[in-house]
């Protein structure tokens, strides 16, 4: 197993061992980077702090809650609308960003009475809003300030409303990371339990590790509403607060991010004795088997399976349109935490790209493990890298698309790479059988756009074509195909709507009768 150094941290000798070259027959325990570890001083890291994990990718999802930092108002402003966490109640917790703007003054004297202020005045403001959270940041934690104490009093004083206190300071982790264990302690122990739902069905799962990028909820919750399955909660896009005090009353916990909520699920399996299962709702094959998993739990196969052969003879044809322009193309899979795993190889056997790169910010050993695995000999295999390192990487790798986040994804496009934003898409939902092929239309459309074909001119000194008339993608990417490819009739690219998630909204489903119990 060969570590990789970069020629730009040849200055950092410790970071020779956060990146590998997968080499040939190699066991994991021997291909593995180091991973979740404080980053190395001198080495600038693209990392975000344990509060974004907890208040940015878990918290603010749920649909019904004001979400306030107590803290400088910088820390709340960085972590809102980077995501497109949808919601059905008209995306309220995107439209707004609250913070009790601590500045010097309130360091030397204590913030406590500025965030009661502050949260009498949201409540105030927001008077159908009964629920919020509040995220602790360095700057607050460092004083000290009672945030718990506050909390109760203005529950006390406020009877109709309920707080949740998330004590997760920047410094709570070596990354984001850290954060998501906090919140998903901190929910079970301060609010599972505190609400007793409605049971409608005889099937009912907590669906975890969901945020409702685009809609990516609201498109598996279609095909659980088709099984007959009632989600009690979703941890936390498009969730409910109240929602997710009843988690204790599902019979199943559908983990679709390991990464950032199996800490929860551990919890509910250890107090509740509800079992956990891990499903992956990107690709066809995958989550023909997540669906299959779930209803075998159930006993509810026949129902997974008729969604399944619908769903795969609607949109295969056009998935493999899409593949058959994409084959061999090169892919630097630089994406959050799960999605290393989760595409690392069905990119590579549903679309035919071929991943040369993989790495992650802030996950964990098991992470790279599993991505490292899923992926082909040679890949690059990177923890943390700073933004030089990914420059070179590039340079070396030479990739054809990148999928990673937005401040990666602009570095790239400054050396002719295009890339697509993996963390809130470009236009997904991407989860389900359309929304893959929506992610395999939007690789095609990046790789083979005519606009990038003419940015690799260099005006000053390169003559400019004025014989190649109106161009488009398809006229790039087709000449090399065979004849039967190119005009065959079966093979469509995409034909779905702009809008998929307003149709599921409206949609009704039929009640199933109750599969009786084997005596």
């Amino acid at each position: 197993m060969p570590h990789h150094t970069f020629k730009c941290s040849e200055c950092i000798p410790e970071r020779t061992k956060h990146a590998v070259i997968k080499g040939t027959d190699e066991d994991l325990t021997s291909c593995l980077p180091l991973g979740y570890l404080n980053t190395i001083p001198g080495s600038i890291s693209e990392r975000g702090c344990a509060y974004c994990g907890a208040k940015h990718v878990i918290g603010q999802p749920m649909k019904d809650v004001i979400h306030i930092s107590h803290g400088p108002i910088g820390c709340t402003y960085d972590t809102w609308q980077t995501k497109r966490y949808i919601s059905d109640n008209n995306n309220f917790q995107l439209k707004y960003t609250y913070a009790t703007d601590v500045r010097e003054k309130h360091i030397v004297f204590g913030a406590e009475k500025l965030l009661k202020q502050n949260i009498l005045e949201a409540f105030k403001a927001f008077p159908d809003i009964k629920r919020m959270t509040i995220y602790q940041t360095c700057a607050t934690a460092l004083i000290g300030d009672d945030i718990n104490a506050i909390a109760s009093e203005v529950m006390d004083e406020l009877p109709d409303v309920d707080i949740f206190v998330c004590n997760s300071p920047g410094f709570a982790g070596p990354s984001q990371s850290g954060g998501h264990h906090k919140i998903n302690i901190a929910w079970v122990n301060q609010k599972v339990g505190t609400v007793e739902p409605e049971i409608t069905s005889d099937y009912v799962i907590n669906y975890v590790g969901e945020y409702n990028i685009q809609g990516d909820q609201e498109v598996m919750q279609d095909y659980f509403n088709r099984m007959g399955i009632q989600i009690l909660s979703t941890f936390t896009g498009n969730g409910s607060y109240d929602g997710l005090r009843a988690m204790h009353r599902a019979h199943l916990n559908v983990l679709e991010c390991a990464r950032s909520a199996e800490y929860i699920c551990n919890e509910l399996r250890v107090r509740y004795g509800i079992p956990r299962l891990d499903i992956d709702g990107f690709g066809f094959e995958p989550l023909s088997d997540s669906l299959r998993k779930i209803g075998l739990f159930f006993g509810i196969e026949d129902r997974a399976q008729a969604i399944i052969d619908e769903e795969t003879a609607k949109w295969k044809p056009q998935l493999d349109w899409y593949k058959e322009r994409l084959r061999g193309k090169k892919v630097c899979l630089w994406p959050g935490g799960s999605k290393l795993w989760h595409w690392a190889h069905v990119i590579q056997e549903e679309m035919g790209l071929n991943v040369v790169s993989l790495y992650t910010k802030f996950g964990h050993q098991g992470d790279m493990e599993k991505g490292i695995a899923r992926c082909g000999e040679g890949a690059l295999a990177i923890d943390d890298p700073n933004e030089l390192e990914g420059l070179e990487a590039l340079e070396m790798l030479k990739p054809d698309i990148i999928l990673t986040g937005k401040r990666p994804g602009e570095v790239a496009k400054k050396v002719r790479v295009p890339y697509l934003n993996a963390h809130a898409y470009h236009n997904g939902p991407y989860k389900g059988y359309e929304g893959w092929v929506r992610f395999a239309r939007d690789i095609y459309n990046a790789i083979y756009s005519p606009i990038f074909q003419l940015s690799a001119l260099d005006i000053s000194k390169d003559p400019i074509p004025t014989d190649q008339g109106f161009l488009t993608p398809q006229m790039i990417s087709d000449p090399a195909l065979p004849a039967e490819v190119r005009s065959s009739t079966v093979l469509t690219p995409y034909r779905g709507a702009y809008d998929t998630i307003s149709a599921l909204r409206e949609k009704t489903y039929p009640r199933f009768d109750a599969v009786p119990v084997a005596q």
